[in-house]
């Protein structure tokens, strides 16, 4: 399996609920029916300890968690934000191609994918895969102000029928990376295994000299590596359309 995703999304921790045990203790004096009688000091008290159990569980944080703002329904890195539009922010894995496929049964007049913050996939047939449903479905693709598209989302990018990027928009590419470790550049150029993404560029409409200047320049840098594409980049390889 290859990997193409960038090493500098954050790890998030997930905050675990707050138990809170609370005692109290009730003191109950039973004093008898009939008045004591006098040197009587005798009398009986009973302690009763009763246990309170309450589960508290701090409020979601709407910058850390997709999820505070439940009315927008959410598939995977994907979440509806209009009847046309979605956003886009996370990894992509094996199971993204099936829930995009059940967001576009839902909202099938999804039109454009705003790429907020997407750092690539960990699995890169399903990246393929869902990039080419993307495109299929005649969806564009935007990258706004502030928003980053890093890695592997750079060739979700490339399946919108229209690919627009606002300036200070971030795209950053590294080589992709194999299950036994190896990088693009430990295969030979003639290898078939570079075909997959050559080919893929062409069926995105990038000229086949684009393509695998685009390519080398991507594979230049390791996997470990991050090197920021810049407008001019953009537009010399025509990414933008």
């Amino acid at each position: 399996m290859i990997s193409k995703a960038a090493f500098d999304q954050p790890v998030k921790e997930q905050t675990p609920g707050l138990w809170v045990m609370v005692f109290a203790a009730i003191a109950l004096l039973l004093i008898p029916a009939s008045p004591a009688q006098a040197g009587d000091a005798s009398y009986t008290v009973t302690e009763t300890i009763e246990t309170f159990e309450y589960d508290i569980v701090e409020p979601a944080h709407e910058e850390d968690d997709w999820s505070y703002t439940s009315a927008q329904a959410l598939f995977g890195p994907f979440r509806v934000i209009s009847d046309d539009t979605a956003e886009m922010s996370g990894t992509v894995d094996s199971h993204s191609p099936a829930l995009f496929a059940k967001m576009l049964q839902q909202y099938p007049d999804i039109r454009r994918i705003e790429m907020i913050d997407c750092n690539g996939s960990i699995d890169e047939e399903a990246n393929l895969n869902l990039a080419r449903q993307i495109r299929r479905a005649g969806i564009s693709t935007h990258v706004p102000s502030r928003g980053s598209v890093r890695s592997g989302a750079v060739e979700l990018f490339l399946a919108g029928v229209r690919k627009t990027a606002d300036p200070g928009a971030e795209f950053v590419v590294h080589s992709w990376i194999d299950e036994d470790g190896r990088e693009a550049n430990d295969f030979p150029p003639t290898d078939p295994v570079h075909a997959e993404y050559l080919t893929y560029y062409a069926e995105m409409g990038i000229p086949a000299d684009k393509a695998l200047a685009f390519y080398a320049l991507t594979n230049s840098v390791p996997f470990a590596e991050q090197l920021k594409l810049s407008r001019t980049d953009l537009a010399r390889f025509q990414l933008l359309h």
